[in-house]
């Protein structure tokens, strides 16, 4: 998906919210959709130019073999999604929730854990064993798994070969290297071209995110506690940026748009990132043939630590409440849970890297593709996300995340990591009180 707003809505479901949302609970849910025919599954889901036409492409596949069966997709962003469930939920009110709603990954179990029973759970029905692990895993609580696994996060680091062979760089040299070696290329690059090697919002966490679930840690311990203070993974790539950042070969950028247009207007050599990304960077023409895609780093000296990474991602859920429970199961499973081709379709025409693991073997994955040098860069981005280390996100990581977004700019100007990490640990524990 779309880098979006990746804060999710706040705090857990609790008593210091309850308040102020139920009086909300009663708002009329017709300014989100119609009223439902007693045919017609209701959708909500957000991004006009991914995840909206995806589901269209996948209803009209399926309205074609189920003529009955029709579907209102809905445009709702992701922060309205998460607010309306978490009201009507918390108030005991189902009337005018969807059928079928996509939830990103890192914020679904604060929904199955602070409101069991709200979602079908589609392991009854259809088999998680066709989907990467790792996006089963994330929706997964009390033996039972609730999504419909959609787009990977699946991540790598794309890189420019004019800048890097200016350097003196090939492309065999940043293939299944470390952060260490990466580093020193980006120095050398900075050197000889003037180009920073990456670009980073210091107001987010999205490249400690990358390293850390490299190696199958997370900020939470069993999704449960914090893992702050004895995390190596977490210290380590902390310690990583911080060097980085030293050395001036990240570019501070502020915000989404400032973010894009450092490698859409060439001021940076690499961008390391989910899969999502390459839409934005294909979106200029001129480049293309200029770009190459490479395994991401591995974080050296830590346990676990692998070349595979995620970052974002999200996943579809049957609502408990659903008049139509039968046809929605049915729906996802047909469909999102087994036709190859409709796979190859939304890959082309959105870019989008299903989590089924079978679509790898149709021919889009397998298509080379000129703006990447010719690189056959589906097949191995499809490759690499059936190797993700799987993390418990649990129900406190938007919490987590904002403990240590609020570090990052210390950090960058050399703050001591220790005395962070014990300011991350001390300010989620209290968002978890």
């Amino acid at each position: 998906m779309r880098k979006m707003n990746r804060l999710g809505f706040g705090a857990r479901a609790g008593g210091r919210f309850a308040a102020a949302l139920a009086g909300a609970a009663m708002l009329a849910s017709a300014a989100f959709v119609g009223a439902a025919s007693a045919s017609e599954l209701t959708v909500w889901c957000w991004d006009p130019n991914f995840n909206i036409p995806a589901m269209k492409d996948a209803s009209e596949r399926y309205t074609k073999a189920h003529p009955d069966t029709t579907f209102n997709v809905a445009n709702i962003t992701q922060d309205e999604i998460n607010q309306k469930l978490q009201t009507q939920f918390l108030a005991g009110v189902t009337d005018g929730l969807p059928d079928i709603v996509l939830i990103q990954d890192d914020n679904i179990q604060r929904f199955l854990q602070s409101f069991p029973g709200s979602f079908v759970p589609l392991s009854d029905s259809i088999d998680m064993k066709k989907f990467a692990d790792y996006k089963v895993a994330a929706a997964t609580f009390d033996g039972k798994s609730y999504s419909l696994p959609f787009d990977s996060g699946v991540a790598g680091l794309f890189y420019r070969t004019d800048y890097l062979e200016q350097a003196g760089y090939k492309p065999e040299d940043l293939q299944n290297i470390s952060w260490a070696k990466l580093i020193e290329i980006g120095k050398d690059v900075l050197a000889k071209t003037g180009h920073p090697l990456i670009s980073m919002d210091y107001n987010g966490d999205d490249l400690i995110v990358l390293m850390m679930q490299s190696t199958g840690q997370w900020y939470l311990k069993n999704g449960k506690e914090p893992n702050i203070l004895d995390n190596p993974a977490l210290k380590t790539a902390l310690e990583t940026f911080q060097t980085m950042a030293k050395a001036g070969i990240i570019k501070s950028v502020s915000g989404w748009t400032d973010y894009t247009g450092s490698f859409t207007s060439g001021q940076v050599a690499a961008v390391p990132q989910g899969v999502w990304i390459t839409g934005t960077i294909k979106s200029v023409p001129e480049q293309s043939g200029k770009w190459r895609v490479a395994p991401m780093p591995i974080l050296e000296g830590v346990e676990g630590a692998t070349h595979f990474s995620s970052n974002g991602g999200s996943s579809w859920y049957v609502l408990a409440s659903s008049k139509h429970q039968d046809e929605a199961v049915d729906f996802l499973k047909t469909v999102w849970g087994g036709d190859v081709d409709f796979y190859q379709g939304i890959l082309i025409n959105q870019g989008a890297v299903g989590s089924l693991l079978a679509a790898r073997e149709g021919a889009a994955y397998k298509a080379s593709d000129p703006f990447f040098n010719g690189e056959p860069v589906w097949q191995n981005f499809s490759d690499w996300l059936a190797k993700v280390p799987t993390v418990d996100y649990g129900t406190f990581t938007p919490e987590a995340r904002m403990a240590v977004r609020a570090q990052i700019p210390n950090i960058a100007n050399g703050g001591n990591i220790d005395e962070a990490l014990k300011a991350i640990d001390a300010q989620l524990r209290q968002q978890m009180q």
